[in-house]
C-alpha cells in the first residue's frame, strides 16, 4: 500500500478505513470479525483508521471496539476520531463547538481509545453558533497539551476552512466524496484545500456501498440498515441511481476489475492530497478494496468514467437533514 501525506506532515495509507459501520447503522454488526478486518488493514499496509464519539448504538462504542483492536500496536496506526455531533435521547441531534465541550470530549475519546493521544482530531460538524476560531482555538490547545498531534474539520465550507486555517493548521478537511457526491468539486472545497496545503479525506468513497454494484433494491436492506431511509436509496431515485451503477459495472468489466475497485481507483485518481476511507466491517471487503491501489487508469479510462457517470447524475439529496452541513 503506498502512502500520502495529509496537510504537510502528517503521512498515511493511500487508503484509510473507516470503522463507523463496524458498530452501527449498516446492518448486522460482529465485533470479532470487525478487529479482525482492522489487524487485516494493517497487514495489508492500511494504518490510518477513521472513527468517531457518536458511532455506534451507544456513544463512544466504535471508539471502544477500536481501541480493543489497537491495544499494543498504538504506534503501528494513525488514528483519527472526531467531536461535536451530540444525540439527545429521544434520537435528535445537536452539534456543539464550544471550547468547554471540545477539552471534555477529548478525554472521553482518549479513555475509549486507551490512548495517550490522537494522531487527528475533527470537529464532526461546523457550530454554527460558535465562531469556528474559538472552536479552533480550543483544539490548538489540545495540540499543545499532547493530546492531538493535527486537527481537521468535517463538512466545512471554504470560508470556515480559511477562517479556521488562519487560527490554526489545518491537517485535513473530510467530507463526502465519490463518483455520486461530487460536490466538492463545484462548491470550491477542493480548491481551497489544494490552495492552503490541507488534505483531503474522502467518506463514503463508494457512495455507501451502492457504487459496489452489490443492491438491486431497498429490500436488501434491514430494517436497522439507515440506508433504507436514505434519499438516494429510496423510491424512484433508486432505480435512477441503480441505472448508473450499471455502467459502472460494465466498465469495471471491460477493465478486469470489481466495481468497488474502479470506483475507487477514480477517487485516487483525483489528487494526491486525496485519501479514501472506504468504511467495511469483513476482511473478504476490505482486501477487496485494498486492490484499487493496483488500479491504473488511463485517460481513456477516465474518460468513459465520465461520460457513464456524469457529475450531478446522481438522484436525491445526500442527506435527508441537510441542515448540519456547512454552507
Amino acid at each position: 500500500m503506498k502512502t500520502r501525506t495529509l496537510g504537510h506532515e502528517l503521512e498515511v495509507s493511500e487508503q484509510g478505513l473507516g470503522c463507523m459501520g463496524m458498530s452501527a447503522w449498516y446492518g448486522e454488526t460482529d465485533e470479532a470479525e470487525s478487529i479482525a478486518t482492522i489487524h487485516r488493514a494493517l497487514e495489508l499496509g492500511i494504518f490510518l483508521l477513521d472513527t468517531a464519539d457518536i458511532y455506534g448504538a451507544r456513544p463512544g462504542e466504535n471508539e471502544t471496539l477500536v481501541g480493543k483492536a489497537i491495544a499494543g500496536h498504538r504506534d503501528d496506526f494513525v488514528l483519527a476520531t472526531k467531536f461535536g455531533n451530540v444525540f439527545a435521547e429521544d434520537g435528535t441531534r445537536t452539534v456543539n463547538g464550544r471550547p468547554d465541550y471540545v477539552h471534555a470530549a477529548i478525554e472521553k475519546s482518549l479513555a475509549r481509545l486507551n490512548v495517550d493521544y490522537v494522531d487527528l482530531y475533527y470537529q464532526h460538524r461546523v457550530d454554527k453558533t460558535v465562531p469556528i476560531e474559538e472552536t479552533v482555538g480550543a483544539m490548538a490547545e489540545l495540540v499543545a497539551a499532547g493530546k492531538v498531534r493535527h486537527i481537521g474539520l468535517s463538512e466545512a465550507s471554504p470560508e470556515t476552512i480559511r477562517r479556521a486555517h488562519a487560527t490554526h493548521p489545518i491537517t485535513a478537511l473530510q467530507t463526502e466524496y465519490s463518483l455520486w457526491s461530487r460536490d466538492p468539486e463545484d462548491n470550491e472545497v477542493l480548491d481551497t484545500v489544494r490552495e492552503l496545503g490541507i488534505g483531503f479525506v474522502a467518506y463514503s468513497p463508494l457512495g455507501r456501498g451502492f457504487l459496489t454494484g452489490a443492491f438491486s433494491s431497498p429490500d436488501d436492506f434491514a430494517d436497522d440498515d439507515f440506508r433504507k431511509y436514505h434519499p438516494r436509496f429510496q423510491g424512484a431515485n433508486f432505480q435512477r441511481n441503480l441505472d448508473l451503477v450499471e455502467r459502472v459495472r460494465e466498465l469495471a468489466r471491460e477493465k478486469g476489475v470489481t466495481p468497488a475497485q474502479l470506483a475507487l481507483a477514480w477517487v485516487l485518481s483525483r489528487g494526491d492530497e486525496v485519501v479514501p476511507i472506504p468504511g467495511t466491517k469483513r476482511r473478504s471487503y476490505l482486501e477487496e478494496n485494498a486492490g484499487a491501489g493496483e488500479v491504473e487508469l488511463t485517460g481513456d479510462d477516465l474518460a468513459k468514467i465520465e461520460e457513464a457517470f456524469p457529475k450531478g447524475a446522481t438522484a436525491g439529496d445526500r442527506y435527508a437533514d441537510m441542515s448540519t452541513i456547512d454552507g
